[in-house]
């Protein structure tokens, strides 16, 4: 089974609790804790799959749990901080955090970068099957042969295209952001616009969609992102 769990360590209730309501909404399961101690204890216990730590703790200071929480565990650990500089940023990185979000933040950001450090921490996430059949086998997505079809004759994607056809299919019928898809697409480091991620989507369906102007694979999902429909593998 999957390892869902996410521990939570900030004294801020509010911070708490938003990034608690975004994660659970994304099928995690969350635990909190409002200071160092209390942290500890709930991440040796919980054996999560990420720990959201705040290096502003009353107790004992984020920095210090990170050194002790990698003295015991490789666990992922996603930093916020109110410093800003990129001095505190390296130091942070540095402790063996693996990655680092300044506040105030996005809640849809902290979701996809708890999803890049989990992919590149994990291994990435992959398909269940081999071959995702949509439409009634109308559209085929062979993820060993890296290949995609349309009435049974390859479709010519491109690099960029294939990847944002497969990160959707990972889980057909789940919202991805824009900014989950970009960074899937064009690199974690990606700084640009989040929306070059729409002209990415224009090109695939006017690649894999019977008709591109009424879309039956790529969903748009207004004010969210993107998702695709509902597959039958094999």
């Amino acid at each position: 089974m999957v390892n869902r769990n996410v521990v939570v360590i900030d004294d801020e209730q509010s911070v708490r609790d938003v990034v608690r309501g975004y994660l659970e909404n994304d099928g995690f399961v969350v635990f909190t804790a409002e200071d160092g101690r209390e942290g500890l204890a709930l991440t040796a216990r919980v054996k999560p799959a990420l720990v959201v730590l705040d290096l502003m703790l009353p107790d004992v200071s984020g920095e210090d749990i990170c050194r002790d929480i990698r003295t015991r565990s490789d666990v992922p650990i996603l930093m916020l901080t109110a410093k800003a500089s990129e001095d505190n940023r390296i130091d942070g990185l540095g402790l063996g955090a693996d990655d680092y979000l300044t506040k105030p933040f996005s809640p849809r950001e902290l979701v996809a970068r708890v999803h890049a450090v989990l992919r590149r921490t994990q291994g990435g996430e992959v398909p269940l099957v081999e071959v995702l059949s949509f439409g009634e086998g109308e559209l085929e997505i062979d993820t060993v042969q890296h290949e995609v079809r349309r009435g049974g004759a390859p479709v010519d994607l491109t690099p960029n295209e294939y990847k944002l056809l497969v990160t959707l299919a990972r889980f057909p019928g789940r919202v991805y952001t824009r900014y989950e898809l970009v960074t899937h697409v064009q690199g974690f480091d990606f700084d640009g616009d989040e929306r070059t991620i729409d002209a990415h989507v224009k090109n695939l369906r006017k690649k894999i969609e019977p008709d591109p102007r009424r879309p039956r694979y790529v969903l748009t999902v207004v004010g969210s992102g993107y998702r695709l429909a509902k597959t039958h593998g094999r």
